[in-house]
Parts: C-alpha cells; structure tokens; sequence
C-alpha cells in the first residue's frame, strides 16, 4: 500500500495552493484556454509579463489530458522556468489534437480494430509528447505535481508524486520517471489507446489512464 504524503507548508502567505486539471482527451483544450485567461490576468496583477501559472501554485494536479498540461506547465527550461506559456499549451491542443486519431481505414480494419484492439495507436501522440518534454523528470517540475495513473499488471494506483520523491523511493523504486512516460501512461484511456509499459531502472509499469482511479485528482 502507498503511504500518502503531507503538502509542505505554502511558498508565500498562508494558504496552499492547489491546481486540479481533470480528464478529458483532446477536450483538454478547454482548461488550456481557461489557464491561458488565467495566466493573462496573473501577469496583468504581478506586473510581470513572463508570469508564469506554476509560480503561483504550490501543487499541480493533473489526471489524463491533465497530466499532460500538468508536465507543460511545470517542466523546466534550461533557465529553470517553465518551458511552455499557457497559450503555448492551448496551441498545441489546437495543432497536434488532430494528428492523434489514426487515419481513414478500411470498413473491415475498422470493425476489426473495434473489437480487438483500442481505437487509436497512441503512436503520434506518444511521439509528440516525448518531443516535448525532452526526457525531463518527475523530479525536475518547478513545482509540487501529482500524477494519478493504474497499473493493469499490479492491479493498483500508482501515483507519481513529486512529494514523495524524498520519502518513498525506497517504498515505491522507479517513482522519479520521465514525465513523458507518465503523461503518456496517465493519457492511456481503455478502448481508445493502448496500455503504455515501460521500465524505469529495475521498475515496470504498465499503465493506462488515471481517470480509473481519480479523474478529478484532488478529490
């Protein structure tokens, strides 16, 4: 069993903040549009125009199509800022959302793919997000970020924490992997893709879609 970690006391004032970013496919073009708007009126209060949404949370959540934000709006560019802008985000749900789905089949590879195997391959998808992210870690995320995925081989969560990187290791090896391999194992719905196994060291996992477990992270 996983032994849950405490949030750390806020990075400024009083209260801790926390960002959740359901599921939803290529519909996580809405929240991208929503944390663009955000992120617009934090640098318009801050005064600061490369204002950034993970400089003011002192958790990101993110299940799915929210994990994939999560890792954009947290992973860290050789400045050690965020690499990606919140509209820069909401762009690449407009521009690569298409590529996902496979193209036109036959009526018969169709109806096979139907009853057999999941809907999409993943492959463009998996290809896009690895590109992205540059193989950065769990551990890299400029700040706290939660993860939920499912493990089908272990039948269990496995919930790829930033804070338990110093506390469960040795409870749960393998917990520090590339975001891409838990975005892409986080995003892995049944039916639509395919379950993504991977090994991180001497770990295994093979993972499908957080919302399983927890579409809405935080709740």
């Amino acid at each position: 069993m996983e032994v849950t970690a405490k949030l750390p006391p806020p990075s400024a004032g009083k209260v801790v903040t926390i960002l959740s970013i359901d599921g939803g496919g290529v519909r996580g073009i809405i929240p991208a549009i929503l944390l663009m708007k955000l992120e617009e009126e934090l640098q318009k209060v801050s005064g600061h125009e490369n204002a950034r949404i993970a400089d003011y949370f002192d958790l990101i959540a993110g299940t799915s199509t929210g994990g994939i934000i999560t890792a954009m709006l947290t992973a860290p560019d050789g400045d050690h800022r965020p690499m990606f802008s919140a509209p820069q985000i909401k762009d690449f749900y407009r521009k690569q959302s298409p590529e996902f789905s496979p193209q036109k089949s036959t009526w018969f590879k169709s109806i096979w793919n139907y009853l057999y195997k999941p809907k999409y391959d993943g492959e463009y998808l998996h290809g896009a997000i690895q590109f992205y992210l540059e193989g950065k870690r769990l551990h890299d995320t400029l700040t706290r970020v939660v993860i939920p995925t499912f493990d089908m081989k272990q039948v269990r969560p496995t919930v790829f924490s930033s804070l338990k990187l110093n506390t469960e290791c040795d409870v749960l090896p393998g917990l520090d992997a590339q975001l891409s391999d838990i975005c892409i194992g986080t995003s892995a719905a049944p039916t639509y893709l395919p379950p993504y196994p991977f090994k991180n060291g001497e770990t295994e996992f093979n993972l499908i879609d957080g919302g399983i477990i927890a579409n809405n992270p935080v709740s």
